[in-house]
């Protein structure tokens, strides 16, 4: 049985570890040529009130059999994911500096579990983070744990089939221990994700498959909170999260630029991206 609780922190402290994630997120990705900046800025906060107050997880036993499980379904975001567990302490900071390079495990996508302690499932193929969060839902059902499974979405990737399937199992078998969260920065890679797919209501569409659905600001610690809090209290529905954030987040010139999907910091940029983040 896991004995690991959430770390207790103020809003204050939670938003300190927020900038810091971003200060060492840029560094890390400018020094290693690594794109998709943007996606990893607009859900720094949701992985924050994630891993240092909802999760049950121990950084110390990383496999126990009743943690929590999350997925980064939009695998795209590993950058700041690797961040978030060296800060939590699931494995050296140092090791970090391997990021990018030949033969190293921190690469653009999460890789498979086993070789990062923190990493429960290989992502980046959109669609399937979903699913395999379902299943874990199940398994755990079956065998009587007491895990709930959280999956980060991202807007675009509500584009995938599959990620409907899962919607409709998940209300029909009513696996109230799964929680979806959705960034919904309005951009995917070749536009805005209203004009690719139509996605609004996106909130009605869920809540119309079964599902408990919140809308909140992705980046107000309270309102994620509070959002979490409501989806742990429903009984009998999976719950869905609507964070409305803003790709590229933190750093002025990247902030709702979708060129910062692909692009990564020149020596001008990083300074000037470091300089508003308050590290130089």
């Amino acid at each position: 049985m896991i004995t690991a609780s959430p770390v207790q922190c103020s809003t204050a402290e939670l938003a300190a570890t927020a900038l810091t994630l971003r200060q060492r997120l840029i560094n890390t990705s400018a020094a290693a040529k690594i794109p998709h900046l943007g996606s990893c800025l607009s859900c720094v906060e949701l992985l924050v009130q994630l891993y240092w107050q909802e999760l049950r997880v121990d950084p110390a036993n990383p496999e126990d059999p009743d943690r929590d499980r999350f997925l980064l379904s939009k695998g795209h975001g590993a950058p700041i994911l690797f961040q978030v567990l060296a800060e939590r302490g699931f494995f050296p900071l140092e090791r970090l500096e391997d990021f990018g390079k030949a033969g190293s495990v921190f690469h653009e996508h999460p890789p498979k579990p086993g070789y990062i302690p923190g990493i429960e499932a290989a992502t980046g193929s959109l669609g399937h983070g979903l699913p395999m969060a379902l299943g874990m839902a199940l398994a755990a059902r079956i065998q009587q744990r007491p895990s709930r499974c959280y999956a980060l979405l991202s807007d675009g990737e509500c584009n995938e089939g599959s990620i409907w399937e899962a919607a409709l199992l998940a209300a029909s078998q009513q696996v109230h221990t799964l929680t979806a969260i959705i960034d919904f920065n309005k951009w995917q890679a070749t536009g805005r994700s209203q004009e690719v797919m139509a996605l609004d209501p996106l909130a009605a569409k869920w809540e119309a498959f079964g599902w408990q659905a919140q809308e909140v600001d992705g980046h107000d610690f309270s309102a994620i909170e509070q959002a979490l809090a409501a989806a742990r209290a429903e009984t009998t529905r999976p719950s869905v999260i609507v964070a409305h954030t803003v790709k590229g987040k933190g750093v002025s010139f990247m902030e709702d630029d979708n060129n910062w999907h692909y692009r990564t910091p020149n020596p001008q940029e990083l300074a000037a991206a470091l300089a508003e983040l308050e590290l130089i």
